[in-house]
């Protein structure tokens, strides 16, 4: 369903990185960790396609709060919106993540700007837990601040070494199953297609195959009719998989769900 969305501040977070609030109620009241609007940017004439955002956090007077980096023509023109303009909303849309049992550590394993996907999993989570989050340099670490004020502990991982682990953010993972190997833990993912495959196969070979996958794809309508979207799960046919819409029957995917043939 379309709904209007005023803006109600369009602010740099750093760097490239901006974060808009929109004031809209209706959608704010379904919103569940995962999901994600579809968003017609205002005075983006000759682009008509719309953009999906991973909605990064809502509350209760209605002000949806998105994070996004500036990469081509529509996300530029979006950062020059000012408040008071109205965009066309269409959300909230997709499959969501499975809130932690009380009993259960959440785990979220993010790559760049997936942790704003993963914030609001993290703000309603019935305890905090540990976010691991890579980047390729530390510019391109975002909301470490606000996962910690929300009770996360925050490891960060950056290839060139210019904040926290040099390397790959999924090799801080060894040390966490080594600390909490007696503790309830449930896996989270978010970030680049490769982190992801690369995720998946360490959770199913750790035996925690109920671990999730947000598989956030190119889209275009959104609602699952162009299959413009579409991943690999695995299938019981003769090829073993078949696609799956991330807009419809996605993002998020259980591990066991993914094929990583």
């Amino acid at each position: 369903m379309e709904r209007p969305g005023t803006i109600i501040s369009n602010d740099i977070l750093q760097d490239d990185y901006y974060i808009v609030k929109f004031h809209a109620p209706e959608i704010c009241k379904t919103t569940m960790p995962g999901q994600f609007v579809h968003v017609k940017i205002a005075n983006l004439r000759d682009r008509i396609l719309r953009r999906p955002f991973s909605i990064c956090n809502v509350d209760n007077d209605g002000v949806l709060t998105i994070v996004y980096k500036v990469v081509g023509k529509g996300t530029e023109a979006l950062s020059q919106l000012k408040s008071g303009i109205v965009c066309d909303l269409m959300g909230p849309l997709g499959n969501p993540f499975t809130l932690p049992k009380a009993d259960e550590i959440p785990v979220i394993v993010a790559g760049g700007y997936g942790s704003a996907a993963t914030y609001i999993l993290a703000q309603r989570s019935p305890k905090p837990g540990i976010l691991l989050l890579g980047a390729r340099s530390k510019t391109d670490l975002i909301l470490t601040d606000e996962f910690a004020q929300a009770g996360f502990e925050v490891r960060t991982a950056t290839e060139d070494g210019s904040q926290g682990y040099t390397g790959r953010v999924t090799e801080l993972l060894p040390e966490v199953f080594e600390q909490h190997k007696n503790d309830k833990l449930r896996f989270y993912g978010c970030g680049p297609t490769g982190m992801l495959m690369a995720l998946g196969k360490i959770l199913m070979t750790k035996n925690y195959s109920n671990g999730e996958l947000s598989l956030d794809h190119l889209m275009c309508c959104g609602v699952g009719a162009c299959f413009a979207c579409v991943v690999k799960v695995k299938a019981d046919n003769e090829d073993g998989w078949r696609y799956a819409r991330t807009c419809k029957e996605g993002p998020v995917f259980k591990a066991s769900e993914v094929y990583y043939g």
